[in-house]
């Protein structure tokens, strides 16, 4: 998994690649989530447009950094899955935990700014 951070005002965009997996994708996920609380940003939009895949340490990964956000005050949301990994969230459920949007724009604008 690769992680690019692109800053929209207060939201950190947190553009995801690759297979989340678990492993040493949990690691380097964790310290980066953490990582931006401490720096003050706690409101998180992960964009999953180039995201191939997502196993249940995967979904883990993402429900425990969720948690870590909330419990700072901030939100996690996440933009642009894939017809598979929607799938994913409506079967596990997660879609009733995290909200989804269609595209960054839709997602951005939910924070309550463009």
């Amino acid at each position: 998994m690769n992680i690019k951070q692109n800053l929209k005002g207060e939201i950190m965009v947190l553009n995801l690649s690759g297979k989340i997996m678990g492993g040493p994708d949990h690691e380097k996920f964790q310290s980066e989530i953490k990582t931006l609380v401490s720096d003050g940003y706690v409101d998180v939009l992960l964009d999953l447009s180039k995201v191939s895949w997502v196993n249940s340490t995967g979904l883990g990964i993402l429900v425990s950094a969720y948690h870590t956000l909330k419990k700072n005050g901030g939100t996690l949301k996440i933009c642009s899955v894939s017809d598979r990994i929607d799938n994913i969230l409506n079967v596990t459920q997660l879609k009733l935990v995290f909200e989804t949007f269609e595209d960054c724009e839709s997602a951005l604008a939910s924070f309550g700014q463009g």
